[in-house]
């Protein structure tokens, strides 16, 4: 079995273990760019829950990733793999409902709307304009319906999912506009079953006030829960 994950900063354990987001920020590591420093993958949830289920593990995830990036480099991964669905888990943490990807000059960039992104000069109005009009309803009705696409493409495939909410949720939309995903969505339209959230309601603090990181100790957490839902779930046999 092979174990694939994918999200943003909280996939990939940033500040888990060490200060940094990316591999790049450690100057040992700078030939590593935005890939998740080691140390802070080497104890993220994913990382833990392979290696209780005994799995291979592929880990995708970027701080900072858009959920467009989430799902490019996903159908990547699955057009370039050599693995059967049938040996597949496959478990993707979804991000901020606002966030995109910049295809400039041949470099994908990371937008939120935080406005301190950098971006060229080339985009830099572009990226304003972009601020100061999101629309977070239709931004939420967006993902809500990509998401789940990508669910009924990964289900005709025959290949076992779950995705789950990192901070945003789908409380927002309306009863008829809900679907039935079955066990394949933990609480999408519960804001208390976000990564977040639900770390905090189980008594686990950021790694700093200013952080929007956990540490180690509920990256183990989050695996045990995350052991528990796909053996209840059997999603390992």
């Amino acid at each position: 079995m092979i174990l694939y994950v994918n999200g943003d900063s909280h996939t990939a354990a940033a500040e888990a273990v060490n200060p940094h987001a990316f591999a790049e920020d450690d100057g040992d590591l700078f030939y590593m760019g935005r890939a998740p420093h080691p140390a802070n993958l080497a104890v993220s949830w994913g990382r833990l829950l392979s290696s209780t289920i005994k799995a291979t593990f592929k880990c995708d995830a970027e701080s900072a990733s858009s959920n467009q990036r989430i799902m490019r480099t996903t159908e990547q991964w699955l057009t370039n793999t050599d693995y059967d669905p049938r040996e597949m888990l496959m478990i993707i943490q979804w991000s901020t409902w606002e966030r995109q990807e910049w295809l400039i000059e041949n470099v994908y960039y990371q937008i939120n709307a935080s406005g301190i992104d950098q971006v060229p000069h080339s985009h830099q109005a572009r990226y304003r304009e972009f601020v100061t009009n999101v629309d977070w309803q239709a931004c939420t009705e967006y993902w809500h319906d990509a998401i789940w696409n990508l669910h009924l493409r990964l289900q005709d495939r025959g290949i076992r999912h779950v995705f789950f909410n990192g901070n945003n949720h789908f409380e927002s939309m309306p009863a008829d506009r809900r679907f039935d995903w079955g066990s394949h969505f933990i609480g999408p339209y519960d804001p208390g079953q976000t990564w977040d959230q639900w770390l905090r309601n189980n008594g686990f603090d950021t790694v700093a006030p200013n952080s929007w990181h956990f540490g180690r100790d509920a990256h183990a957490a989050w695996a045990r829960f995350m052991l528990q839902y796909v053996v209840r779930n059997k999603l390992l046999t």
